[in-house]
């Protein structure tokens, strides 16, 4: 199977320029996708250019990752209803590298025999005049041309700026230059880059009459029509210090059945012997939740690592399984305070838990019980767990070691209510 074959059992192929498949199997291609700056971290809608990339590696061709340190300044108006906020130099040179670092756990930089390479638009825009580019780039694209575009057509009511209508024209010129000094005769990016991208195979054929080659893959929305990559609250992001690979873990364990097995075409490698076979399984079994988590463990093993899906599955037990009071202890804050989202916290003064009170003046004096004689009662019927540890002997002293993160204490009332102390 080669890689147009590939991709698009997959589902990442929608507009494509006719010869594209017979380049990339007759000769090895350099090929590349943009990533603008605009944030410290990609989200997992930037999966998608990433997979790209990387099964382009993995069929022998060399991804080059563009980062958009001049595009960046500019903002891209695609799929946008009003015009994004600028950002200053500096957040664009600290986004820049904060993504670089990001693109580097996906595609290989130092293969010896086929390096991935990553370049920034900024170094050959940023000694380029306004006049000269006009001039040497302007003049061959037209208005009515960039007009037609969706991008632009789409803004014609809100308005748009000279500065966001100009995008295509440097993402044009881009394509122009990486062909024309770094022999790339490949863009690749989601559909709605397509008229961006077309700009820049229209300017190589003007300009050097060069034939340039594209793909776009579709973008992704749930079967329902809705967006993807989207939660109550806000974008799924790669950097685990912005959504931890626990909640990482947990949205795609919570994709729709109707949803799970295009994505796992999509956003993992299994081949498609693999993936039919889970499927098939699926329909005999009638597991639920079987190929979500599949699919959940392989995009969290791809992002972040696989000892981060074992952690995540810990934690996924920590409210309802049989983890211990070991495993809870060991969690990182970040990762216990996403599992007790949702879940009732109580604050105490640490002074408390620095002189330690009985289990039974300690359930009552933070609402877990109304009274002392309830709490008692509970206690010794075994109703309570301090930090999935069972807790019957009504003298047990909760103090400052019991404390998760130097911060926490996990009380259980019963079988399923959950209080969170806070120490302050």
């Amino acid at each position: 199977m080669n890689l147009i074959e590939e991709l698009s059992w997959r589902g990442l192929i929608q507009d494509i320029i006719p010869g594209t498949a017979e380049l990339l199997e007759k000769e090895k291609v350099k090929a590349y996708i943009g990533f603008d700056p605009t944030g410290d971290s990609l989200h997992i809608g930037s999966l998608v250019p990433i997979v790209l990339l990387m099964h382009l590696q993995h069929a022998g061709h060399t991804p080059l990752a563009l980062i958009g340190g001049a595009t960046g300044m500019v903002g891209d108006p695609s799929g946008k209803s009003e015009e994004r906020n600028m950002l200053d130099i500096e957040q664009i040179r600290a986004n820049e590298a904060a993504i670089q670092k990001q693109i580097s756990q996906f595609i290989d930089f130092d293969n010896k025999a086929n390096p991935a390479q990553i370049v920034n638009n900024y170094d050959w825009f940023k000694d380029f005049n306004f006049l000269d580019f006009i001039r040497d780039v302007g003049k061959y694209i037209t208005v009515n041309y960039m007009m037609a575009k969706d991008s632009v057509q789409n803004r014609l009511k809100t308005g748009m700026s000279f500065t966001e209508f100009s995008y295509q024209l440097v993402q044009g010129y881009d394509f122009y230059h990486l062909y024309k000094n770094h022999d790339v005769k490949l863009q690749m990016g989601g559909s709605d880059q397509w008229g961006n991208i077309v700009t820049g195979t229209e300017l190589i054929r003007k300009k050097i009459q060069g034939e340039p080659f594209a793909f776009t893959a579709p973008l992704i929305k749930k079967a329902d029509g809705s967006k993807f990559g989207k939660t109550e609250s806000g974008n799924v992001w790669l950097d685990p210090a912005k959504t931890s690979p626990y909640k990482f873990y947990q949205f795609w364990l919570s994709t729709r059945d109707e949803d799970v097995e295009s994505y796992l075409k999509i956003f993992t490698f299994l081949e498609k012997e693999t993936i039919d076979k889970l499927v098939k399984e699926q329909a005999e079994t009638n597991q639920t939740g079987f190929l979500q988590k599949k699919l959940a463990e392989e995009v969290t093993a791809l992002v972040h690592s696989k000892e981060a899906v074992t952690q995540a599955q810990e934690a996924s037990n920590i409210l309802f399984g049989k983890n211990t009071s070991a495993q809870l202890m060991a969690l990182e804050e970040n990762t216990l305070m996403d599992i007790m989202d949702g879940v009732p916290t109580v604050n105490i003064d640490r002074e408390k838990l620095n002189e330690g009170m009985d289990i039974v003046t300690f359930l009552a004096e933070n609402n877990i019980y109304n009274s002392k004689g309830e709490s008692r009662k509970s206690t010794q019927a075994g109703a309570v767990s301090i930090n999935k540890t069972k807790v019957n002997d009504i003298s047990f002293n909760v103090d400052k070691t019991c404390l998760i993160a130097e911060k926490y204490i996990l009380v259980q009332k019963g079988k399923k209510n959950y209080f969170l102390i806070i120490a302050d």
